[in-house]
């Protein structure tokens, strides 16, 4: 089973990756100018809270790298294209980076604000089982080798796990937890001012940068390595 997208999507990866990468990095370092020296201290929590700004769009992203994941597998079902298989493994690592970064930064929040670096609620559990389904996602691309099963299971797991997503979102107001509600709502007015709400805000454009930089890079990886394979058969 190859992956079939046409060469000269490979020359616009080259041509668009510098300039992506760029602007990139230009974003984060503005990012990064309001949300250390541009926002103020949190009332309650002092500089601690800076790191929300590392922490939130590494969450945010996690749960929608996942969730284009689940998608693309739901699209292979339906048509069968390979390349749907193909944005989902390009997606999975990285969506396993944030993931991480937000557990990291999650415990270095919490241990100033809840008084310890882990607490086994709702919301870090969830987030935690997030991180280990795009572990599993990636180990069966790596450990099966015959590729059709490959994709028949790790296409499952992709849709199957979806169900998680939902549970890591809504986990603040279905139990209580220790982790706040969420303070930027669809359905009301954010209850983060708006001098804190603009670094974030920021911030949040940079990582999507940054993830669409990463993913084009996978998806480069990805596609030069299905030709290597097609050029051994």
């Amino acid at each position: 089973m190859y992956f079939k997208l046409p060469n000269k999507i490979i020359d616009e990866l080259r041509r668009w990756l510098p300039i992506l990468s760029l602007t990139t990095l230009i974003v984060f370092l503005v990012g990064l100018y309001f949300s250390i020296l541009n926002s103020p201290p949190d009332y309650l929590q002092g500089d601690s809270m800076r790191i929300m700004y590392i922490h939130v769009p590494a969450a945010w992203l996690a749960l929608g790298s996942y969730s284009f994941l689940a998608l693309s597998c739901v699209c292979w079902f339906i048509f069968r294209n390979p390349n749907f298989n193909l944005f989902a493994k390009s997606i999975a690592p990285i969506g396993a980076i944030f993931t991480l970064i937000a557990l990291v930064t999650g415990s270095i929040w919490g241990k100033p604000t809840w008084g310890t670096w882990w607490a086994w609620d709702a919301r870090l559990t969830s987030m935690l089982i997030l991180f280990f389904l795009y572990v599993a996602y990636i180990m069966t691309w790596q450990s099966i080798v015959n590729k059709e099963l490959a994709a028949k299971i790790s296409a499952a797991l992709g849709v199957i796990g979806f169900i998680n997503i939902p549970i890591i979102k809504f986990s603040v107001d279905w139990w209580n937890t220790l982790h706040q509600p969420a303070t930027i709502s669809k359905l009301s007015a954010p209850s983060i001012h708006i001098s804190m709400l603009t670094p974030l805000l920021i911030m949040t454009f940079a990582y999507i940068l940054f993830l669409a930089t990463l993913f084009l890079i996978r998806l480069k990886i990805e596609i030069i390595e299905q030709k290597i394979l097609r050029a051994n058969k």
